[in-house]
């Protein structure tokens, strides 16, 4: 789905590109896009501690007792 497209470079030369137009017009968009970093920033703002999870080499899980599983939720800028 994503094309290839070869364009001029400012000295003459050519070089290929993947023009992905067409790819994100085929996927839905993220529901649950990332943070923006000063959001994340601002909201530490008084604060004691800060703590950064390595979310690219370890899963965090905390298991849950099935019965208390509609119990669990979580906030976001908009909601629960």
């Amino acid at each position: 789905m994503a094309n290839p497209v070869v364009v001029p470079k400012a000295n003459g030369k050519l070089r290929m590109c993947v023009d992905y137009t067409d790819l994100n017009k085929a996927y839905p968009k993220d529901p649950f896009p990332l943070p923006r970093i000063y959001q994340v920033v601002n909201s530490t703002v008084g604060c004691d501690l800060l703590c950064f999870l390595d979310a690219y080499s370890v899963y965090h899980q905390i298991s849950v007792a099935k019965e208390e599983d509609e119990k669990t939720s979580f906030t976001t800028l908009v909601g629960t």
